[in-house]
């Protein structure tokens, strides 16, 4: 199968989104298939071919989410090599930018259309409007948001029930929608990978002493993501378990203001602000953690979560539907309802070493269930519902542009 793959990020750009894109494709290249990419040039203005790893980067400008860039909805360079492609299906994983030209570009050369929905624009309009006029522009991207899923893609995939309910309860979309966990490569993460003199190195780089227990955060310092929920929590538990740091990893743009929150409570000494973390160390990150905790409520799934339980770590999360997917509270992990269960759960955990030890077992089993492996699988069911043909059947061999011209030429002489 000939697939393409359409994002607004990819790496070199790193986060939840980039990541699961990465997975897709080198678990869909494993089976077989060819996999392309049309993504944003995070670099400069420029157009970028990248012929061996069959990738198109086309110019966007910053639109002040993080690290976003917003592309044009139709990029004149691009559509003769996509063309070429004879693209079987086309992915797309964002709903603007690139998600238009995706959209434009599977009407115009009847290529089916399967969309994931990673993000919950709602929870993100104020980094745009300021606190202006949010309810309006909630309206707004409600709107765009049903438009684009429900009126022009053929397929439409979700990561959890979470956001399935967004979309058949309130959005009362009238297709069919999948529920697809995204899948990671659950084998980076596995502990025995990792040389513990090699942890032992990291921790004394970061300054924690050997006897000292470790609570993970892994994301983007953005208020949506409740780091300060963690930081105060972290106050409270210093005092009942003070060998313990609070370990951050992640920048963004309220990193500032969480490392103030920090100061004001008078705990710079218990909570280490590491910024950007490169993607090929994250894994190491998690080996010398303790409990990995998050306090997030915008999540459509929380990958981070899986990754901290590939690496045997138990969880500490807010209870939260797209959490609950992943962790059964007291086996794998615990739930929190609010600031004072965080601190009881995570004192408790941080004296019972036997409880921990047996919750990340469990937790290195659930997280196989979401390996790239199966996630693309069920990825390609979605992909042959959306071309019309059964798990046992290739798609019919498409001719491109220029095939389709000979034919109608050699058809003008001899027909």
């Amino acid at each position: 199968m000939r697939i393409g793959i359409f994002t607004d990020t990819y790496p070199p750009y790193i986060n939840g989104v980039s990541t699961s894109i990465v997975m897709l494709k080198r678990a869909l290249e494993k089976k077989g298939h060819q996999v392309y990419v049309v993504t944003v040039n995070p670099e400069n203005y420029s157009y970028k071919y990248e012929d061996s790893d069959k990738i198109i980067r086309i110019p966007g400008i910053p639109i002040g989410i993080y690290d976003y860039r917003l592309t044009g909805v139709y990029p004149l360079r691009a559509i003769d090599t996509i063309k070429k492609w004879n693209l079987d299906v086309i992915h797309s994983h964002t709903e603007f930018g690139v998600g238009t030209f995706a959209r434009i570009i599977a009407k115009q050369l009847d290529i089916p259309l399967v969309h994931t929905y990673h993000t919950m624009y709602e929870d993100y309009v104020y980094y745009i409007t300021k606190g202006y006029f949010d309810g309006t522009s909630k309206k707004i991207v409600e709107y765009l948001t049903k438009f684009y899923c429900d009126k022009t893609a053929t397929e439409l995939i979700v990561p959890t029930k979470k956001t399935y309910d967004l979309f058949k309860n309130k959005y009362k979309v009238d297709r069919n929608v999948h529920i697809i966990p995204t899948g990671i490569e659950v084998d980076r993460f596995y502990r025995e990978k990792y040389n513990k003199l090699d942890i032992s190195d990291l921790k004394k780089s970061l300054k924690i002493k050997p006897d000292e227990k470790v609570i993970l955060f892994v994301g983007r310092l953005g208020k949506e993501k409740c780091v300060d929920v963690l930081l105060e929590g972290q106050k409270n538990i210093s005092k009942a378990f003070p060998k313990c740091k609070l370990v951050i990893i992640g920048d963004g743009p309220d990193a500032e203001e969480f490392k103030n929150i920090a100061r004001k409570l008078k705990i710079e000494n218990k909570v280490i602000f590491t910024g950007k973390v490169p993607w090929d160390d994250i894994p190491k990150y998690y080996q010398m953690a303790d409990l990995f905790a998050t306090a997030s409520n915008t999540e459509t799934q929380g990958l981070t979560v899986i990754e901290a339980m590939a690496a045997s770590i138990p969880v500490v999360c807010l209870d939260d539907e797209a959490f609950r997917m992943v962790v059964v509270d007291g086996l794998n992990g615990k739930l929190f309802k609010n600031k004072r269960q965080y601190v009881k759960v995570v004192t408790n955990l941080l004296k019972d070493e036997k409880e921990r030890k047996k919750m990340g077992r469990q937790a290195r089993i659930s997280a196989d269930e979401h390996s790239s492996k199966y996630f693309a699988e069920r990825v390609l069911d979605v992909y042959r519902i959306a071309i019309g043909i059964t798990n046992d059947e290739e798609p019919p061999l498409k001719k491109n542009f220029f095939q389709r011209l000979k034919d109608v030429v050699k058809k003008g002489f001899h027909g």
